[in-house]
């Protein structure tokens, strides 16, 4: 088998255990995309002991905020994100679905308050983690494609 060759970072975040062919969605969520100044690694499809397959992203000199992280863990909540600084790993935090999804997510019903120039951030509950199921704090729809409607 060969080796997988990957350059460290001094400084950055890992994000480790991304399920296979997500890596993509995940930048996206990031917001990398041509006017990004620091080196980005994706590595997609490596062979993973425990999960089969998976994806990694490496993101040099960017530590993610809560938002991001809460973002990531809607389409990936079973990827861990390291923090690395000065070459080590100085965090290592799994991520979790939360319970609600606030300011992260725009609802699909055009009429839902969160989407009518009102100042409300929308607000989505977690009904059910496994299917992935959310629902409007506010107007009770139920959300399909999660990922399109990241903000």
């Amino acid at each position: 088998m060969r080796e997988l060759r990957v350059t460290p970072i001094k400084n950055g975040t890992v994000i480790d255990h991304i399920p296979a062919g997500l890596a993509l969605k995940v930048l996206k969520i990031l917001g990398i995309g041509d006017a990004v100044t620091s080196t980005v690694t994706v590595a997609m499809h490596v062979p993973s002991q425990a999960m089969g397959w998976k994806d990694i992203v490496k993101v040099e000199d960017r530590e993610l905020g809560g938002r991001e992280l809460d973002k990531i863990a809607l389409i990936a909540p079973t990827s861990t994100v390291n923090v690395i600084r000065n070459y080590n790993v100085a965090e290592k935090r799994p991520l979790a679905l939360p319970d609600r999804a606030v300011g992260i997510l725009r609802c699909a019903n055009p009429n839902c308050i969160s989407n009518v120039r009102e100042p409300i951030e929308s607000s989505f509950v977690v009904r059910s983690k496994s299917p992935l199921r959310v629902v409007c704090k506010y107007c009770d729809r139920e959300l399909e494609d999660i990922v399109s409607h990241i903000l």
